[in-house]
């Protein structure tokens, strides 16, 4: 039994001053960092600006039906909005020939109007490095992954089934831009009967990812319906969703499509903050309908320069999720999409993140670093390498202050 009085007094306070000494410069950071809330007047000018533009009124801005008919697809549009230059606009005019974008109302209201490095404005408008040559369409091969139009299987149990092509916001970085056209569309149902005849035909699988596009771009009687025939299959167990509206377009989230998921449960939502500036009073109500409906919520990161390749964002971003009720699952390593290649970074910089997370911050707050092999190869994790030695008779180990320790290694 450990027994603190016959510590020395004076070797704890000496360790507990060093663990309070670990956390300082996050502490000095951490403030410098917004998340949404921090930023809500600055948010609500903006708001207001768009409103005016279109003549809207509060209940135009919370039917997400209305922010995705009024998304914005022209540099003129935005223009109206945020400060840009006449070269900007002519260099959005010229990556948008390329590759389509459209930004919803609120999530446009995010950016800094002040900040060209505003790590919302990033995600959002199109950069002119994305014509640079680097890159693949398909670099996750999903297409020799598709045992059948619109099925991703990269392992044993499970597999995905892309039900739609439309985001509430096409993000720069994404890894299915190939796919994003001039219009919006939901998989034909000729395809979903296809794709859940596969799931039925074949036992082994037990997991079912619906993703896209945006899973909750359908209505809540489209995925009600798909649900309902997926949950029919005796041996799958699990459903999952993608969806990115929380943060882009949380006004998709209503009591009414919480209540409709939580009929099918076990049933997890996956979403995708990568900045805490994305964290507002809007994503939060969203997440909270979909976890008082007693749904999972996991939040997959993608890593992106300029955006979150900083420790104590990335830090930040966790803890602040935790809040939300949401658990960091991944962080993904960028994958290499051609178009995407100012958001790449080196894997040393995603490896002295997760480093610099382990006993800084809770477990729960760390998600696992990803990097997908090319070629469909699949996902794999990468850690820190905090085994030193192992042999016959004992392991050396770091631990997250960096210092050593062994333990016997006997069966």
């Amino acid at each position: 039994m450990y027994d603190a009085d016959r510590q020395d007094p004076c070797a704890i306070e000496e360790r507990m001053h060093r663990l309070s000494g670990e956390i300082s410069d996050y502490l000095e950071a951490e403030g410098r960092i917004h998340t949404g809330f921090d930023d809500q007047d600055r948010i609500r000018k903006q708001k207001e600006k768009i409103l005016a533009l279109y003549g809207a009124d509060e209940n135009d801005w919370e039917n997400h039906a209305w922010q995705l008919a009024h998304r914005f697809t022209t540099s003129e549009e935005i223009a109206k909005v945020l400060p840009l230059t006449p070269e900007t606009q002519a260099d959005i005019d010229q990556v948008g020939a390329c590759y389509r974008y459209a930004v919803s109302p609120y999530y446009l209201s995010l950016i800094d109007p002040n900040r060209s490095d505003c790590p919302i404005r990033r995600q959002a408008l199109p950069d002119p490095a994305e014509l640079l040559p680097f890159g693949e369409a398909d670099p996750m091969d999903e297409v020799g992954s598709s045992p059948e139009t619109g099925v991703t299987r990269r392992y044993p149990d499970r597999l995905i089934i892309k039900v739609t092509n439309q985001c509430g916001m096409y993000c720069r970085f994404c890894q299915r831009r190939r796919l994003i056209g001039e219009h919006d569309r939901h998989t034909t149902p000729a395809v979903i009967d296809r794709a859940i005849a596969y799931v039925a035909d074949h036992p082994e699988i037990r997991d079912v990812l619906l993703t896209g596009g945006d899973a909750f771009m359908l209505s809540d009687a489209q995925l009600e319906s798909l649900l309902s025939r997926l949950r029919a299959i005796p041996h799958v167990e699990i459903l999952r969703l993608g969806t990115r509206t929380p943060v882009t377009l949380p006004q998709r989230v209503t009591p009414a499509l919480a209540a409709m998921l939580a009929r099918f449960h076990p049933l997890y939502v996956n979403t995708h903050f990568n900045s805490p500036a994305e964290i507002t009073p809007e994503s939060k109500r969203a997440c909270g309908l979909l976890a008082d409906a007693g749904i999972p919520l996991g939040n997959q990161m993608v890593l992106l320069r300029g955006v979150n390749d900083d420790r104590f964002v990335v830090r930040k971003l966790g803890q602040q999720l935790l809040k939300l009720r949401v658990k960091p699952y991944y962080i993904f390593h960028p994958k290499q999409v051609i178009g995407t290649s100012h958001f790449w970074v080196r894997l040393e910089e995603g490896l002295e993140i997760m480093d610099s997370l382990r006993g800084f911050t809770s477990g729960l707050a760390i998600p696992t670093y990803i990097v997908n092999g090319s070629g469909g190869l699949g996902k794999t994790p990468l850690l820190p390498n905090y085994l030193l030695y192992i042999g016959r008779d004992k392991a050396v180990f770091r631990n997250w202050e960096g210092r050593i320790f062994e333990i016997e290694n006997h069966a």
